[in-house]
């Protein structure tokens, strides 16, 4: 039964509009209040350093959205008593329910895609300012150090220590020109990405040939304006809406959580120029990638990428074993199966639609496969993943 008006939750959503992600949080919102509502719902247009509402001390409603951005504002929130939600995880208070990202994963994303294209020299170029972008930063470093390698690191300066842009600009050129080459860098968002690109432009330094370059957030107008565009991780900031919505309206009916956080891993990485070129020495073996990343879930298998190439399989599986470490089998079956689990933990198809799309020939093969490499059929592995996001 549709509730009455007056019976509606009223629930204020106080985060910043200024940024992509944050967008896509209010689309994800929406979209479950779409589903599962109405709410009576507040939203305002705010910037990050907005001063608390002055309605908010008083306020008497029966949720909140937050993103919070300074301590002020937590402690009133904390204080209205009113069941919350925080999407922002530097300022969120000890015991609040938390939804966002995982950013073990956009760390261990980016270093997987810059080792595909052969690179083997790594930098990050960081923020301290924020506990999200200390964490990607660790994170894209542990997981080029688990492959045996070594990363560089920058840190930007914090805002309100900027020099001025040119300053700042001539510093990160004299950065980007002492590193190694080729070489692969992370930058935390899209902002420090655009900059690296700017001085790379600057001083003449060839990307991606040069410095390869993946940002985070992927907003599109900072990815675009970029020479060259700019490839990023996409996160899944609708996805993060939606779970954060549908947490509190849990919590408003007086049902308790589950878990205290929830994280979700990012989509995957939007590829553009700035990051979409393979530094692989032997030709052969880099071609051999390009084909397998294209073609392998369509099912091609190594007859037919040794008949594209136009070699042995032998020669071809030396070679790869030299740069990989791996057989041009375990190359197709690896790239397929990273398929197979965005399918299974990002979509509701069917076991038989996604062997369809990865390249196995029936459901049957993909669910051996799959439990002899994991250890578990794929069916468990879709229900792990709805678990633990």
């Amino acid at each position: 039964m549709r509730p009455l008006p007056n019976q509606f939750p009223r629930v204020a959503l106080l985060l910043e509009t200024t940024r992509s992600y944050s967008r896509d949080l209010l689309r994800g919102i929406r979209r479950y209040i779409a589903a599962h509502g109405p709410w009576s719902t507040f939203l305002e247009l705010r910037a990050q350093d907005s001063s608390p509402p002055s309605w908010l001390r008083h306020w008497d409603g029966d949720g909140l959205l937050t993103r919070t951005f300074n301590s002020e504002i937590a402690e009133i929130v904390t204080a209205s008593g009113i069941p919350c939600v925080e999407l922002r995880s530097t300022h969120s208070p000890q015991g609040r329910l938390f939804v966002g990202m995982d950013n073990t994963k956009i760390g261990a994303m980016v270093a997987e895609h810059f080792l595909e294209r052969g690179y083997r020299k790594f930098a990050v170029f960081g923020l301290e300012n924020e506990r999200f972008f200390v964490e990607r930063v660790t994170n894209f470093m542990s997981a080029v150090a688990a492959h045996g390698f070594d990363c560089l690191r920058l840190d930007a300066p914090a805002e309100g220590q900027q020099p001025a842009w040119e300053e700042y600009l001539t510093q990160l050129i004299q950065w980007v020109g002492s590193l190694p080459k080729p070489i692969a860098v992370f930058a935390v968002n899209d902002s420090l990405g655009a900059h690296l690109l700017e001085a790379c432009l600057r001083a003449g330094i060839s990307v991606p040939e040069d410095v390869a370059v993946v940002g985070t957030e992927n907003d599109e107008t900072l990815c675009a304006f970029a020479t060259p565009p700019l490839s990023s991780v996409q996160l899944s900031g609708v996805e993060v809406g939606f779970a954060a919505a549908q947490l509190l309206d849990q919590i408003m009916r007086g049902e308790p959580p589950q878990k205290m956080e929830i994280l979700l891993p990012p989509k995957g990485i939007v590829v553009r120029r700035s990051s979409d070129q393979f530094v692989i020495a032997d030709r052969l073996v880099a071609d051999a990638a390009r084909l397998i990343r294209d073609f392998a879930p369509l099912g091609m298998n190594v007859n037919e990428l040794c008949q594209r190439l136009n070699t042995s399989r032998s020669t071809l599986e030396r070679r790869m074993r030299a740069v990989f470490k791996r057989s041009p089998k375990e190359e197709i079956q690896r790239v397929r199966f990273r398929e197979v689990e965005r399918l299974l933990s990002q979509t509701d198809n069917t076991i038989e639609t996604i062997a369809a799309q990865t390249g196995f020939p029936h459901c049957h093969y993909l669910q051996s496969a799959f439990k002899s490499t994991y250890g578990i059929t794929p069916g468990t592995f879709r229900k792990r993943a709805a678990q633990n996001p």
